[in-house]
């Protein structure tokens, strides 16, 4: 799990890097109607018709945002795709096409890009978008990943973080705080492994955090549960970087306040008992963790009934008159103001 010995290792060099490019893609097929060229030319070529573009990309550095001491390359390549698809559907569009670059030092053979290659592929495939595109190039440093996603919407269709009004609901999607927690647990289980190389970790009681960690996915269904539902959100955003950052984005984007019932945040059992193992506060991780890519978003009091009772969403709170400001209240019935505490990638450790 920790420790990837692998004994074949084909050098880059020798490929070239239109070579390489071919060789990656080589089994990627174009299944979107607005995908007219995709790999092969000087530019991709799509046509969209009457549709709004969405565009969003996200960048990925080793050391910052992955560490390959206990993140599969395949899991990686995956992973890449999904935190990009997460921003289109934040926008209620649908995700078209993808386009992958990557920066590597020469400690990485064909093989290992054979594995990321591998994820962005299974990516790809279960959510219906395309490869079109991307750049391979060598890296001094270890690996970078940047990823840009391509989607479309009708006008009417698209949601912005800048649309919640006072007295609409706060909603969110699946349960929050289990991809940070799943990150302590690999974090910790490293350290092990170093002192003894020969001590293989027992994640089985982990499974649920450490899949939200190393293998999240893109809540796509939930647009789909919506838009069945005839519920359109009034804003929207993706849970990357934690919970109180996101509702503090919302809050500042339609100007307006919030308040977040603590005994409403949706915990996974797993969760909730490792939290506790590690003497954290599962309110706080929930709140600050990250990595989540559920959906929050914002629904009017209106459509409550619909949505009332569906699994897979839950009111955790309602917006409120901007002068009211954004507030945590608790399962002591106090009020303490939401802070940004989400993950930052300048932050100095």
């Amino acid at each position: 799990m920790l420790e990837n010995k692998n004994p074949q290792r084909t050098s880059l060099e020798k490929m070239g890097e239109f070579g390489l490019i071919k060789h990656l893609t080589q089994n990627f097929e174009l299944v979107q109607p607005s995908s007219l060229k995709g790999i092969g030319d000087d530019a991709a070529v799509m046509d969209f018709k009457e549709d709004k573009t969405v565009v969003s990309t996200d960048l990925l550095v080793e050391g910052v945002h992955f560490d390959l001491g206990y993140m599969p390359l395949k899991h990686l390549g995956y992973k890449s795709v999904i935190v990009n698809l997460s921003d289109i559907y934040a926008m209620n569009a649908v995700a078209t096409q993808v386009t992958v670059s990557i920066a590597v030092s020469n400690r990485f053979g064909l093989e290992a890009l054979e594995e990321f290659y591998d994820g962005v592929r299974t990516a790809c495939k279960l959510y219906q978008v395309d490869l079109i595109g991307g750049d391979t190039t060598s890296s001094n440093k270890g690996m970078l990943i940047s990823v840009t996603a391509i989607g479309t919407a009708k006008e009417e269709e698209l949601v912005y973080r800048s649309g919640a009004k006072p007295n609409d609901l706060l909603v969110v999607s699946g349960d929050l705080g289990g991809a940070y927690l799943g990150l302590q647990v690999l974090e910790r289980e490293k350290e092990v492994f170093k002192v003894n190389p020969n001590n293989q970790p027992d994640l089985e009681p982990y499974s649920y955090i450490v899949e939200r960690q190393l293998k999240p996915e893109a809540r796509k269904d939930i647009l789909e549960i919506l838009n069945k539902l005839e519920v359109k959100p009034t804003s929207m955003i993706d849970i990357s970087d934690g919970l109180s950052s996101e509702i503090l984005h919302l809050c500042e984007q339609s100007e307006v306040g919030c308040n977040l019932f603590e005994d409403k945040i949706p915990l996974d059992p797993t969760v909730i008992s490792t939290s506790e193992e590690f003497k954290m506060d599962s309110t706080m991780i929930a709140l600050g963790g990250g990595e989540d890519y559920e959906l929050l978003f914002t629904i009017d009091q209106a459509d409550f009934d619909k949505i009332k009772g569906n699994p897979n969403l839950t009111v955790i709170g309602h917006m409120t008159d901007k002068k009211e400001g954004a507030h945590l209240i608790t399962r002591a019935n106090t009020k303490i103001q939401l802070k940004a505490q989400g993950w930052n990638s300048f932050s100095e450790e």
